[in-house]
């Protein structure tokens, strides 16, 4: 399980209000139905008389058996359950009603989790991502292959288009699978427009359908947000920069496009160097070099990615142009 403490109250208050809802429209039917029939609720002040008689007979003694009581309940019941299919409404009107029939709306059975709530934590996780629309279009399912080239060579490793991405390909399958088990980051590079954040899309997807915490920021984002928990006063601002401490999975998209400052280079640091004393993965994706990621962001920033990440290259023709090509 996955959730912030914040993201998990944020659910469980969701189930107070569809209590709070259930609990309000039984009310209303209830005070429907006495006024239109009267003899319902003389069943109902029968039945919880019946029912506080038999506790004191029990208190003090008497009979311990409680056929007659169960019968006499029984009969009242079927009664009102006439009288309700008589006057046009379903046997089970003044009975709770519940979105998931299941739980009854508290999101646990037998102190585990239903499955409601499991949805309901992806449903979160996905808001939250950022991804919520793409993440339908962009998956594991819809990478293609075909956009890559044997004929594209690569002139550093002398290795096809199609085999760097084949080899991407396999290890982001990998991470997803092993994410649960092990530590572990990736930095995509690349020129621009080879797939390097479809991939983090696929990754996301599959986490998030597995109830991983994963915040998508680009790296404007990232340094706006980063800078808005270290000067800002709002209680919103130390939530998010919180999130991007503790959610399971941070990918930082386009790394290189921000403006760059001693700032920013300070901030990108202290957050990978955090996430990584803490064994919280992050993904990198960023059209620059190594060498201009090591004169961008400094030496020591520098260390820690090639260190402590997977470094997987990605080159090719632009596939936004040959979709275009294509259509």
């Amino acid at each position: 399980m996955a959730l912030t403490n914040s993201q998990y109250d944020a659910i469980m208050r969701m189930y107070e209000k569809k209590q709070l809802r259930s609990h309000d429209l039984l009310n209303e039917h209830f005070h429907e139905i006495y006024e239109k029939i009267p003899r319902i609720a003389e069943i109902d002040r029968k039945i919880s008389h019946a029912g506080v008689e038999k506790a004191k007979a029990l208190l003090e003694g008497g009979d311990q058996s409680i056929d007659d009581f169960r019968r006499q309940v029984a009969l009242l019941s079927e009664e009102k359950k006439t009288l309700l299919l008589a006057y046009g409404y379903p046997e089970d009107y003044l009975e709770p009603s519940y979105e998931c029939s299941d739980c009854c709306d508290t999101g646990y059975i037998d102190g585990k989790k239903c499955r409601c709530f499991q949805k309901a934590e992806i449903d979160l996780l996905y808001t939250q991502s950022n991804l919520q629309d793409v993440l339908n279009a962009e998956n594991f399912r819809s990478f293609r292959l075909d956009y890559y080239s044997s004929d594209y060579i690569d002139p550093v490793s002398r290795r096809s288009s199609l085999e760097m991405a084949k080899d991407a390909l396999d290890v982001c399958r990998s991470f997803v699978d092993s994410f649960s088990d092990s530590f572990q980051n990736l930095l995509i590079y690349g020129n621009t427009g080879v797939g390097k954040t479809f991939l983090t899309h696929c990754i996301a997807r599959e986490l998030i359908d597995r109830i991983h915490s994963v915040i998508y920021v680009t790296a404007s984002q990232l340094f706006e947000l980063l800078g808005n928990r270290e000067f800002g006063q709002r209680t919103e601002d130390i939530h998010t920069g919180s999130l991007l401490e503790s959610c399971d999975l941070l990918i930082i998209d386009d790394l290189g496009t921000e403006l760059t400052n001693s700032f920013t280079v300070s901030q990108l640091f202290i957050c990978l160097n955090d996430r990584i004393i803490q064994k919280k993965s992050t993904i990198i994706s960023t059209n620059l070099s190594l060498n201009e990621i090591k004169s961008i962001y400094s030496e020591r920033t520098f260390s820690r990615i090639s260190s402590n990440f997977r470094l997987l290259k990605l080159v090719g023709d632009d596939i936004r142009i040959k979709k275009k090509l294509m259509k």
